[in-house]
């Protein structure tokens, strides 16, 4: 199918079934005073269900695959996209629109100078956001496709009170893998001291501070089937106030991000390294097929067009650091524990 027919679809889904690459146990995501998120099945008594990645660390890896980890910059396929990049005042990479939880709402973005004025005056002055006046969403929209595009992907929240009528732009694209009869799998290890194995607890040198052999439990999880689910919200894609060619280039990077993601494999921890069985299947709309990465890069490259550059802003330091990158919460949702190495 075409970009255009895809793009007039009410909503795209795709799955894609998955097993772990080695052996067959693997570890999910975890909650903090949660653990795994496990619940019955609402079809098949008996049958236990697992969140094995949530929608909110999905949504980090997919931008990811724009921005990979660690980058300085954005991947080539979106060289020339619009974005707003925040350097030190001596000249250093921070952190960018792309890669901040808030994306455009960051505290580095509202912080920083562009062209002698503000992130949080720029931002203002483009979206038209006044006290005591109402919002105007389609010039919101417009504004944060000139801003930054991928913020009408992923979704963002200007939710700080420096923000008059707080906007907030909703996730397009969503996904998350579960993991269907899902049983536990346990075992454990020990952690070596090879100069002490008992240490001294006396001397405050006990398994707290991190001296002698500490034995430890580890839980792992095995299923019978594992499913990534992936939906576009084309609808809202075409709700926005933009020409067709800036609609059906945000369509195209979301399926880009999906393609990229699925193709590379799907390394979520340590002990969680899943593969793709087959292909993706698309089941809405019916009879479509997920593009390849060679035919995704050439709809991008045609539609991305005449675009404002990145615009680079000065954050103050005294000390040059880099800015975290994001997290495993990118809005409200309830956040993911760290990641069990």
């Amino acid at each position: 199918m075409s970009i255009a027919s895809l793009l007039d679809a009410p909503r795209i889904k795709i799955v894609a079934q998955l097993v772990p690459l080695a052996g067959t146990r693997f570890q999910p995501t975890g909650f903090p005073d949660l653990g795994a998120a496990t619940y019955p099945s609402p079809t098949e008594p008996g049958i236990t269900l697992l969140l094995v990645e949530s929608v909110q660390s999905m949504a980090n890896r997919m931008e990811a695959q724009l921005w990979p980890v660690g980058n300085l910059t954005a991947a080539s396929v979106v060289e020339g996209l619009p974005y707003l990049r925040v350097v030190s005042d001596t000249g250093e990479y921070l952190t960018s629109s792309r890669t901040e939880s808030h994306r455009l709402a960051s505290a580095y973005v509202k912080d920083a100078t562009f062209d002698g004025t503000s992130g949080l005056a720029l931002i203002l002055a483009e979206l038209g956001l006044a006290p005591n006046q109402p919002i105007d969403h389609e010039k919101v929209h417009r504004a944060i496709f000139s801003l930054d595009p991928l913020c009408l992907l992923h979704g963002v929240f200007f939710a700080d009170k420096n923000w008059p009528g707080q906007p907030k732009v909703a996730r397009v694209i969503s996904a998350f893998i579960e993991a269907e009869g899902a049983q536990e799998a346990y075992s454990g290890g020990v952690k070596f001291d090879h100069v002490s194995n008992s240490g001294d607890k006396d001397a405050g040198k006990g398994s707290k501070e991190g001296f002698g052999n500490v034995p430890y439990p580890r839980t792992e999880y095995v299923a019978r089937s594992i499913t990534a689910f992936f939906v576009i919200d084309t609808s809202q894609i075409r709700r926005y106030p933009l020409d067709r060619r800036q609609q059906e280039l945000l369509l195209a990077l979301g399926l880009y991000e999906i393609r990229s993601l699925l193709d590379e494999g799907l390394r979520l921890r340590t002990a969680c390294d899943l593969e793709v069985v087959g292909e993706p299947c698309v089941e809405r709309p019916e009879g479509a097929a997920l593009p390849s990465l060679m035919e995704l890069e050439g709809w991008i490259h045609e539609r991305i067009g005449e675009v404002k550059p990145p615009r680079e802003g000065v954050y103050k330091t005294t000390k040059t650091t880099k800015a975290s990158g994001k997290d495993e919460v990118t809005d409200a949702e309830a956040s993911e524990g760290p990641e069990e190495q």
